[in-house]
């Protein structure tokens, strides 16, 4: 019997979900033709998918080698045929998503199909007592549908997979989570679950049918006056701030998600990436008890409007903060007509949300005042702990800036001074990749100090061994080091940085011998600027990744000052050793410090 086109697409996913799978073993291109052999007449359409499937792999590893995962298209676990995709879309109901080879293969039908109905299409079908309608939003976790529920005689909103046979088990479980997390709240701006069901191994849940539009959609005619924006996002935040109570994290906030009701009333919607967490208050709410559907290095949201930790894949590091960084992004929008961060693709904006700040709301929009603005940024921050500590300091300061009365984003102890003065910055993490290779450099320093001062102290004073051992013995150094930080991975913006700092301090240090021989003075009587070049790159390093290295910074200073009262005394001038000494520690304890941290990790499985 000649095979329907229904069961040619169910066996062009089966046989496309299982190219997937054994692809991931290497020899990708030869498994591909030996399916084509054994599936002549699919020729066409598994060349079709596999080059889609393959341009997401791509950009999975573009990620990786931007040293951070990045929102677009991902790689599942390994040896899973999933591709994880999170919307880049900001549209109605949809969230982030998972692509899988049948997700594929409705994007391929769709562009061969055009003109006929969808496969997939349930419109004008039954659902258990709902009766589908229309179509009324459609995201990457499933379809919501308008529908009537016959025996209440109401309109409600049915969200569910179409096509759950040819889903991923994530899929389903996602669903199902989504409809367990929404139907645990209650909260006059949470969108209301009103039964969860499941037909045919299909999973659904009915929820309120809000007629309106989203705040996307507000937001395409351009920034909200900011006394209307503040009004329409407290509830929100408040909403939120109920969930947070009841254990559960949205971790997808964008606008796309928020529904405004033709009466103006703001509801929450789309829990679909929600985790549920086990929480006394909103500010434990963190990487303890987590029950989540994810796995560590994941990257989870939409980029515009994700947080920091989200867009590192730190999964097991998203909490509060992460909700409360979003709707700060949220109300950065709402204010200035765009997110906080553009780029031209999502791997751009997930790199500029790890690594840069964003542009003053005032310069996008004068009507704002400095106190919102404050508010605004507060949330933004890219540290956790800098942010407002729960949804609930945020909802007061909003309603302080309404009342014309003040905020606490203004105000900070000293201790709070202090705190932020020596955290780290969320740079720091880049420190895991030097740590073994800053505690060799610190031997390798302390054993050049050591021969220097040994032969300053037997009488060498020519100046050419000193040069020989400072420019060509740091210099064969220097390529040593590079070349085996390249060997441990992708080197960042930041490390580069980082790198001409190193390197200009030892140029800085080599020019020395240049300077004392064109002013006529005699070799390593300029030793001491040493510790002043030293403290220098420490300083640089204490704004750019971590503010203990201000300790760094300021022993090196004062080494300095004890090296030239050293060779200025009658006493042996052991001041290069001395520096050598000190140079070794401020290397070798951070050193110490962030290879143990990366082994810690490492054995984690992070």
């Amino acid at each position: 019997m000649a095979e329907t086109a229904d069961e040619r697409d169910e066996r062009l996913a089966v046989v496309f979900d299982q190219l997937l799978q054994d692809s991931r073993g290497g020899s990708a291109a030869a498994r591909l033709e030996d399916t084509i052999r054994r599936n002549p007449d699919l020729e066409r359409d598994l060349r079709e998918l596999f080059a889609t499937a393959r341009m997401a792999e791509d950009l999975a590893l573009l990620d990786t080698l931007a040293g951070a995962p990045a929102d677009g298209l991902s790689l599942g676990s390994p040896g899973s045929s999933v591709l994880r995709r999170s919307s880049s879309s900001d549209g109605g109901w949809g969230s982030g998503s998972w692509l899988s080879g049948a997700d594929v293969l409705q994007v391929a039908e769709g562009r061969r199909s055009a003109g006929r109905n969808s496969l997939f299409s349930l419109i004008g079908s039954q659902i258990g007592d709902y009766s589908i309608e229309a179509e009324v939003g459609r995201g990457g976790m499933g379809v919501v549908y308008r529908a009537r529920q016959s025996s209440l005689q109401r309109t409600v909103a049915l969200k569910m997979i179409p096509n759950a046979a040819l889903a991923s088990s994530i899929d389903l479980q996602r669903l199902r989570a989504e409809a367990l997390a929404a139907a645990r709240l209650r909260h006059p701006n949470i969108v209301p679950v009103y039964e969860v069901g499941e037909q045919d191994g299909q999973p659904w849940f009915s929820m309120q049918y809000i007629p309106g539009s989203t705040l996307s959609e507000r937001l395409q005619r351009g920034p909200m006056p900011p006394r209307e924006a503040v009004s329409l996002l407290i509830p929100v935040v408040e909403a939120i701030g109920a969930a947070h109570r009841a254990g559960v994290l949205h971790r997808d906030l964008k606008p796309g998600n928020i529904l405004i009701a033709e009466d103006g009333t703001p509801f929450v919607t789309d829990f679909g990436l929600a985790k549920r967490v086990s929480v006394d208050d909103q500010a434990s709410a963190g990487a303890a008890g987590l029950h989540s559907l994810t796995q560590s290095g994941a990257i989870l949201g939409t980029p515009a409007w994700m947080s920091p930790e989200q867009a590192g894949g730190q999964t097991d590091a998203i909490g509060v903060a992460a909700d409360v960084y979003s709707l700060g992004a949220i109300l950065f929008a709402m204010l200035t007509g765009r997110p906080p961060f553009q780029g031209a693709s999502p791997l751009d904006t997930v790199l500029m949300v790890l690594e840069q700040d964003p542009p003053g709301i005032r310069m996008l929009n004068r009507a704002v005042d400095s106190d919102l603005e404050m508010i605004v940024l507060k949330c933004l921050q890219k540290p956790q702990d800098l942010r407002y500590a729960s949804t609930t300091a945020l909802a007061a300061d909003l309603r302080a800036w309404l009342n014309s009365e003040p905020i606490t984003a203004r105000s900070s102890t000293i201790a709070q001074v202090m705190t932020r003065l020596f955290r780290e910055s969320h740079h720091a993490a880049i420190l895991e990749n030097w740590g073994l290779l800053w505690m060799w450099h610190s031997l390798v320093v302390l054993l050049l100090c050591l021969i220097t001062n040994a032969m300053q102290l037997n009488g060498v004073s020519a100046r050419w061994p000193f040069v020989t051992l400072w420019v060509v013995g740091l210099g064969l150094w220097a390529l040593i080091f590079w070349n085996l930080r390249h060997r441990a991975g992708p080197i960042t913006a930041v490390e580069r940085q980082i790198a001409h700092l190193w390197g200009g301090s030892m140029i800085a240090s080599s020019m020395l011998f240049a300077v004392e021989s064109i002013m006529g003075l005699e070799v390593l009587e300029f030793s001491p600027v040493l510790g002043v070049i030293a403290g220098m790159v420490f300083l640089a390093k204490a704004g750019i990744l971590s503010g203990r290295f201000y300790v760094e910074s300021l022993l090196m200073f004062g080494t300095s000052l004890v090296m030239a009262a050293i060779a200025a005394s009658d006493l042996p001038d052991v001041s290069v050793s001395l520096f050598g000494v000190m140079s070794a520690v401020t290397f070798f304890v951070p050193g110490l410090k962030y290879y143990r941290q990366q082994r810690r990790g490492r054995r984690q499985g992070f």
